[in-house]
């Protein structure tokens, strides 16, 4: 299914400002938080698509690419896959943690609770990949290169400056939490300054900004085995971001994109092949080349096929990804009709048509032949 639109998602004009689309995030991911919509798994895929859209629209270099090749113009750009993230991970990876828990409570709960410090798994990323249909149909290798947010090693991921560390958070204490009100009802939520980490850096790194993390081109090769369809992904393990304090890194997503033959059309494990063949072909029969993924082959038409028919040539399909086995390539004729006939063909044709005792149209005549008739010359 093809993607909407990310300014209509977050329903703003492709002029908006870096605000305003800020705003708007926030608008429609309150609109469709989980919290508000319990067990609505529509609202809760909103909510991740409003997530990727500002994912988008918020890095202006991602946006840029957007806006001049849409959605195509992201592949290779370490695109989070949304789709596997819970939604804390969301709030934590935009920062929102803080505005989200005083919207709907905070309090550790399973969704819109604080996220503590320690290990954390990385976010898993997705990219594409194009195939034709002889890639399908025998499996092959891709080379697939995308960007990730990798560890900075110049401070070994902790943001700080060479020779520096990290300290503890002075409004937290190093829990991670702070809490507001008080008496019986008191909500806690993440703290704002250290992002529910506990820590936070008095001496930036020079090279990451103290983000602990850097873009880098990676290039894996994948597998890609025989049979694959359109949007099926292919998981690459640990190839996502890295974790957070030592936890493991994501995954890497590839989804598939087959590009489109010039002659056939995949149907399942089945390709479609439409040929066109003469009408005397059609009468009389014929041996006629048609395509397929090995070159052309034969294929005998009996006398007196009519348009649309269907011939079957088994096991020239593509295979099947799970068992193996081999569709067929399907052949259906058209019949096209000669539309510049000379004299002797037309003749016989007529002749033909008498034999049939079938009424066609008279030969024409020229314009100047009925202008002469006409003036009775």
């Amino acid at each position: 299914m093809a993607k909407a639109d990310y300014y209509q998602v977050l329903g703003v004009e492709k002029s908006a400002s870096p605000d305003e689309i800020k705003r708007a995030y926030r608008r429609m991911a309150i609109k469709y938080h989980p919290d508000k919509n319990p067990g609505n798994k529509e609202a809760e895929a909103k909510f991740k698509e409003c997530a990727e859209a500002y994912e988008v629209l918020s890095d202006p270099e991602k946006r840029k690419q957007y806006d001049q090749y849409g959605h195509e113009g992201l592949r290779g750009t370490g695109m989070h896959d949304f789709s596997r993230m819970n939604v804390e991970d969301i709030f934590s990876m935009f920062g929102f943690e803080d505005f989200f828990g005083n919207v709907f409570g905070g309090g550790g709960g399973r969704r819109g609770g604080v996220r503590r410090g320690g290990p954390a798994r990385g976010y898993d990323l997705e990219t594409g990949v194009e195939l034709t249909l002889e890639d399908v149909a025998h499996g092959t290798e891709k080379t697939i290169e995308f960007t990730r947010q990798d560890r900075c090693q110049e401070c070994k991921g902790s943001g700080a400056a060479p020779g520096t560390q990290p300290v503890r958070c002075p409004l937290c204490g190093g829990s991670g939490q702070v809490a507001k009100g008080g008496g019986f009802f008191q909500m806690v939520s993440t703290c704002p300054q250290c992002q529910g980490t506990g820590r936070v850096v008095k001496n930036p790194c020079p090279t990451c900004r103290g983000s602990g993390r850097v873009p880098k081109k990676r290039t894996v090769t994948i597998k890609v085995p025989p049979g694959v369809h359109e949007g099926q992904g292919i998981r690459v393990a640990g190839e996502g971001e890295p974790g957070r304090d030592g936890g493991p890194s994501g995954d890497l997503y590839v989804y598939v994109r087959i590009k489109p033959h010039e002659f056939l059309e995949r149907d399942g494990n089945d390709l479609v092949a439409v040929v066109p063949i003469s009408f005397t072909q059609a009468a009389l029969g014929a041996t006629i080349d048609v395509p397929s993924l090995e070159g052309t082959r034969q294929l005998k038409i009996p006398p007196g096929t009519q348009y649309g028919s269907l011939f079957r040539i088994r096991g020239q399909g593509l295979p099947d990804v799970r068992t193996g086995r081999t569709g067929d390539e399907i052949v259906q004729v058209t019949i096209e009709t000669p539309g510049n006939l000379n004299a002797r063909q037309e003749e016989l044709l007529r002749e033909f048509a008498r034999t049939e005792n079938r009424n066609v149209s008279p030969k024409s005549s020229s314009f100047f032949e009925r202008l002469k008739r006409h003036l009775g010359s």
